[in-house]
């Protein structure tokens, strides 16, 4: 399979690095929201630097997207590092209740800490963290049960720092998703890019549709195959792109395929997990 080398690092991820660390020291714990279909390359180790010292739970998101079996091995490798961790269904919620009673824990135990001072108890104050597009705010729009973040498809929605109260012992801080300046591993961008946390205009995503063509045909043929009614599967990306945009009559004039049409709907609906679920980073030793 080739390469692609895939970088993305907008002025406003260092800006929101500088805010995060004036804020860290009224902040109790950390969540870190993490893509289970990637937990390795959807993992800042910056952010991780940044808040040493925080309570961490680790939310594997988008659960129902990823291989459950290999969800439920990083979970038990990340535990083995002293990180609690849940996976999520956002959608449904499945996961919501299990995270509650870690939050609640951490409460709990902050509360202790400022009895033991004689201070009075107070809300819980966490840090939402993670890489764009992963669904924090839609994580936070289910622990306060209404919407008060803003959600989309897109990489780069929520742009400002933002208090959210849950009830009256959570407040929750979101903040804009960070990368990291430079990703030394090729495929650590094109997971990031294929999954969504990159947006669509910074790369060449016919060609990186073209390699995911070729990663899916690898994996999982069938889904190829019985997604856009295929009889065979051609040789290479570029060759499976265009029988898709034949298939789909994605058509230009004098019958050329459109393969920019059919790129953005691979995209799309692998993002989607109409093609089934799949878990791109392995889990340590498996």
């Amino acid at each position: 399979m080739m390469q692609v080398n895939i970088q993305w690092y907008p002025g406003h991820m260092a800006k929101t690095k500088r805010e995060l660390r004036e804020n860290l020291a009224v902040v109790d714990m950390v969540l870190e929201v993490r893509d289970a279909r990637i937990p390795s390359s959807s993992h800042n180790t910056d952010l991780a630097k940044l808040v040493a010292g925080k309570p961490v739970i680790t939310i594997l998101a988008k659960a129902d997207l990823a291989v459950p079996e290999l969800t439920a091995a990083w979970q038990q490798a990340l535990e083995k590092e002293r990180l609690p961790t849940v996976a999520m269904d956002l959608g449904s919620g499945q996961g919501q209740r299990e995270l509650e009673k870690m939050i609640s824990s951490q409460h709990q135990a902050v509360s202790q800490r400022l009895q033991k001072r004689g201070r009075q108890r107070r809300s819980l104050r966490g840090l939402v963290v993670g890489v764009p597009n992963v669904g924090k705010s839609t994580l936070i729009n289910r622990l306060a049960k209404r919407r008060v973040a803003r959600t989309g498809a897109e990489p780069g929605v929520t742009r400002g720092k933002q208090w959210v109260r849950v009830g009256d012992w959570l407040q929750l801080m979101d903040v804009p998703g960070v990368l990291w300046p430079k990703f030394e591993d090729p495929h650590t961008g094109f997971y990031l890019a294929i999954t969504g946390a990159i947006s669509d205009d910074v790369f060449d995503y016919v060609r990186v549709s073209w390699l995911l063509a070729e990663l899916i045909a690898k994996e999982r043929p069938r889904a190829l195959q019985d997604r856009y009614d295929l009889d065979t599967l051609p040789q290479g990306g570029a060759a499976t792109l265009e029988a898709i945009g034949r298939r789909r009559g994605f058509l230009l004039s004098g019958g050329r395929i459109d393969g920019e049409k059919a790129a953005l709907l691979l995209l799309r609906e692998f993002r989607q997990g109409l093609l089934g679920p799949f878990t791109l980073d392995l889990p340590p030793n498996f």
